[in-house]
């Protein structure tokens, strides 16, 4: 899976995208740990698939796929999937699922900035729990390379860790999250996995990515926080 394929060289100001903040996922054992603690459900990603309206010969691009599931599920129903991930382990490891599953998936080693896609415009994009590992003006910059990859009309869903709680009120949102979601080792993301996220990654407020979004060309159809700290949106390229 070379890197040359997918991707565009970028200037020697550009964001280390492939030094990622947060959990190591460098071993075969890690990328395994994560799957498991994300909770990979493939009935989750088919209710996703059917509200996104992805069918046969639909064309979705996953960006930081990670494990594979959602592009797999896709590939399954007869959707052109490609599956986006700067780790080789990940890809690696969604590569194995999809073989397992019989079913053929284009997997890429690119990130959200140089990604370059090598297929028609794309029908609908997806990212989820990935775009925080981005500073804001690196996520624009990625939302820009989004809306170039996608059809007009195309549908492009958002899922993060998205702050829609008051700034005022942030030290007491974030340290309920970790104390409620964070699980003892071996059981799921422990709280230092919550702890280092917050202090090393890059999370931003719901207000800020409506923007973000609105300048990079999408109207933004549908948002939802389904708690002060997660959120999702369903956008539209112009």
């Amino acid at each position: 899976m070379p890197r040359s394929d997918t991707t565009r060289p970028g200037p020697a100001w550009f964001f280390r995208e492939y030094e990622p903040a947060g959990v190591d996922l460098g071993s075969p054992a890690a990328v395994a740990a994560y799957d498991r603690n994300q909770g990979t459900d493939p009935d989750a990603d088919d209710t996703l698939l059917d509200r996104l309206g992805v069918v046969t010969g639909t064309r979705l691009v996953d960006l930081a796929c990670g494990t594979g599931s959602l592009a797999v599920q896709a590939a399954r129903r007869g959707a052109e999937a490609h599956g986006v991930d700067i780790s080789q382990e990940m890809l690696a490891f969604a590569q194995a699922r999809a073989e397992r599953a019989g079913v053929g998936t284009h997997w890429h080693r690119a990130g959200f900035l140089d990604y370059a896609h090598p297929a028609g415009p794309a029908d609908v994009v997806t990212t989820k729990s990935a775009l925080h590992q981005l500073p804001d003006f690196w996520k624009q910059q990625a939302l820009l390379n989004v809306a170039g990859m996608l059809r007009p009309g195309g549908t492009f869903y958002l899922w993060d860790v998205i702050f829609s709680f008051e700034p005022a009120d942030a030290a007491e949102h974030l340290q309920r999250w970790i104390d409620i979601a964070g699980r003892p080792e071996g059981q799921g993301f422990t709280r230092a996995d919550f702890e280092a996220h917050v202090r090393e990654e890059f999370s931003t407020y719901t207000w800020i990515l409506e923007g973000m979004l609105e300048r990079a060309g999408f109207d933004i159809v549908s948002e939802a926080s389904r708690t002060p700290t997660h959120g999702e949106f369903l956008c539209r390229r112009r």
